[in-house]
């Protein structure tokens, strides 16, 4: 799946349109791809700075699985950052591997890049050797079961290689408080609509197990030691590019689509004005959208 193979968490931003390898089969992957691919490519300066973190802490690995590949933006940028690993994206979704491949075949990184297709995390049974680096981006939580799955992750990871677990942060911010229609404070309402939805996706989720999220705790009960938390900011601030305008405009509108019901009638009312391109109070023509986000990753080591 993907950042929005299953919808954002609020607090995790395109993320959630990375690629989770299972369920969502009516989703058509190929036709929003691009939309997978801008937006991990406008969140870009946040993974290199997590990776920059990481190869503090991992050396030279000989193999890097992403764990929930989507289209493969993250699992290039490993490839870029430790040039001497293979990298294997893992995903659902076949469409989105296909990108992946071809990105990296445009990066020049084709010999030392390879795909897995299948659910987790049981397809992670078929990688030819243990990984000395596991990043899962925003994937464990449309899993069921996500200490099982923390687990089973940890079963693939060779003695002193890490997992690199990115969930949870602060919530996307677009907009002022006050934004001169409707009532201020319209985006920390939407977050709290979000959260609800959030949790029902969670409750809905096959085989789901209620669990407190403490991703510490749960990488230690895996049998993993606990090396760091660190959170890493993306600040775009006002006026934006249009790339980063059309990423803004495009998550309001698939907010509207996913909670609008859930917002009274003068937020859907206000929601609906910065939606029109053609008013100037909207989010396409308004010059202090800013996109503001935090991610944390959380790292453990395999015993030796």
């Amino acid at each position: 799946m993907a950042h929005d193979h299953h919808e954002p968490h609020p607090q995790h931003g395109p993320g959630h349109e990375h690629g989770h390898g299972h369920g969502h089969a009516d989703m058509d992957w190929a036709e929003m791809a691009p939309l997978l691919e801008a937006q991990a490519e406008l969140y870009t300066p946040l993974y290199r700075q997590a990776m920059t973190w990481l190869a503090r802490e991992v050396t030279d690995p000989g193999l890097v699985v992403d764990v929930g590949s989507g289209p493969g933006v993250v699992s290039c940028l490993f490839a870029d950052a430790f040039p001497g690993a293979r990298v294997v994206a893992v995903d659902g979704a076949a469409p989105l591997l296909e990108r992946a491949r071809d990105r990296a075949a445009r990066q020049g990184a084709a010999d030392r890049f390879g795909t897995l297709a299948g659910d987790l995390p049981g397809v992670l049974d078929e990688l030819d050797y243990p990984a000395d680096l596991m990043w899962a981006s925003q994937s464990l939580h449309h899993l069921g079961d996500q200490r099982a799955a923390v687990a089973a992750l940890a079963g693939h990871l060779a003695p002193g290689g890490t997992l690199a677990v990115l969930e949870g942060g602060l919530p996307a911010r677009f907009l002022p408080r006050d934004i001169g229609i409707g009532r201020p404070g319209l985006q920390a309402r939407m977050h709290a609509v979000e959260e609800d939805a959030f949790a029902e996706m969670r409750a809905n989720t096959p085989g789901s197990v209620a669990e407190t999220e403490d991703w510490p705790a749960m990488l230690t009960a895996a049998g993993l030691k606990h090396t760091g938390t660190r959170s890493f900011l993306l600040d775009l601030p006002a006026p934006l590019s249009d790339e980063a305008r059309a990423y803004v405009t495009t998550s309001l509108s698939r907010l509207r689509d996913r909670i609008g019901d859930g917002l009274d009638a003068t937020d859907r009312a206000t929601l609906d004005r910065l939606l029109d391109p053609a008013d100037e109070a909207g989010a396409h023509r308004r010059q202090d959208v800013f996109v503001l986000v935090a991610h944390t990753v959380y790292t453990a080591v395999r015993p030796v």
